[in-house]
């Protein structure tokens, strides 16, 4: 209250769930920006491991079977490691092609949630393996990535994306 101002004469102003102010509209697009970044960060990792000669080899620098084999030891489950070891090219292009799916159905907006869950576990089992020797655990880049991924399981892609499009549609029984 400002000085010299009556306490009955206050009023404060409230705004009601659908009048459309800023903290709504901020509210409804909160997930956008974090919906664009991972989707551009995993389009980019896919197409950078398939584009890069030396990622996808058994061995050499900068392969995947070089890399895989460096963090075995290292990781919270080394027979996830031993099991991408038995074809680490295969394992590579899986990383490769399900980081370009996730990337682009976030994206699109487009089956979001199981995106989201598939980008969730792909951070999931890096962090287990590759980064999980990072101390302290905070410097390992791939679980914040994972925690990142909640959200959007959570909640989907409510605004600008397909899966919004399609719930709009079929409420208006065109679908």
């Amino acid at each position: 209250m400002t000085h010299g101002m009556r306490a009955d004469s206050y009023t404060p102003r409230h705004h009601s769930a659908g009048d459309g102010g800023l903290r709504d509209t901020a509210a409804r697009y909160a997930l956008l920006p974090l919906r664009i970044f991972l989707g551009v960060t995993f389009v980019y990792a896919g197409l950078d491991k398939l584009t890069d000669s030396a990622f996808l080899k058994d061995s050499g620098a900068g392969s995947i079977g070089d890399m895989m084999r460096v963090v075995r030891d290292s990781s919270a489950i080394p027979a996830l490691v031993d099991m991408a070891l038995e074809s680490p090219v295969g394992f590579g292009y899986a990383i490769a092609f399900g980081e370009l799916a996730v990337g682009i159905g976030t994206l699109l907006g487009l089956l979001t949630r199981i995106a989201a869950l598939g980008g969730a576990l792909i951070s999931l089992s890096l962090w287990l393996t590759v980064s999980w020797a990072a101390e302290p655990y905070y410097y390992g880049n791939d679980l914040p990535y994972l925690m990142a991924w909640i959200p959007l399981i959570l909640a989907g892609a409510p605004l600008l994306s397909v899966d919004a499009a399609l719930r709009a549609r079929r409420r208006r029984g065109s679908f």
